[in-house]
């Protein structure tokens, strides 16, 4: 049983994307819903993030939405270093402090701000080592920041019982495809 979730993935600027309001989005929340659910049905407690912009926070809005249907479920944001969010524009900050303001745990993993690229090492590691399984929007043929987290992630594998959840292109086509058709089918039989 699952009980610990990573999530992670793409930052939006590794997709083109530069609103959170870009309908590319809504279909990575969607993704990622469905991801959740599943785990969910199967006993997931923790989603556990990072805080990082893009997938990770679009992950918690969906956490927060999810809460109200699985009471069990929690969030935990344990930021890679203190003040991340420091250098991000008025609307990231807006996002991260609803997030943080919603999540049932925070804390920050090194207990001072950025001092180097090992702080996000340490923090994949240590999330790793604190989750069952991730849950990663990730497309091989597209590299981004977290495929080296990846890369360790398949490497816990060998380890310990970890499972991977991985949300490439495909699946993202595959939910756009699906919400059309039900879209269609709805205004069908409305009419």
């Amino acid at each position: 049983m699952k009980k610990v979730a990573f999530v992670t993935g793409y930052k939006p600027y590794e997709i083109g994307i530069f609103k959170n309001t870009q309908p590319e989005v809504y279909y990575i929340k969607k993704a990622i819903e469905k991801e959740l659910k599943q785990l969910c049905e199967e006993g997931l407690e923790w989603v556990i993030i990072s805080g990082q912009l893009g997938t990770e926070l679009w992950a918690a809005e969906v956490v927060m939405e999810l809460q109200a249907e699985y009471r069990q479920l929690k969030l935990a944001v344990l930021t890679p270093f203190l003040d991340q969010e420091k250098r991000w524009n008025e609307d990231n900050q807006s996002l991260y402090e609803t997030v943080i303001a919603h999540a049932d745990y925070v804390d920050a993993i090194s207990k001072r701000p950025y001092e180097g690229p090992q702080q996000f090492r340490n923090k994949n590691n240590f999330l790793l080592q604190k989750s069952d399984c991730l849950v990663i929007v990730y497309d091989e043929e597209h590299e981004g920041h977290v495929k080296y987290l990846l890369e360790s992630a398949k490497k816990q594998q060998y380890h310990a019982d970890y499972t991977i959840h991985m949300i490439d292109f495909y699946s993202l086509q595959m939910i756009a495809e699906e919400e059309a058709w039900m879209k269609e089918l709805q205004q069908d039989t409305s009419m």
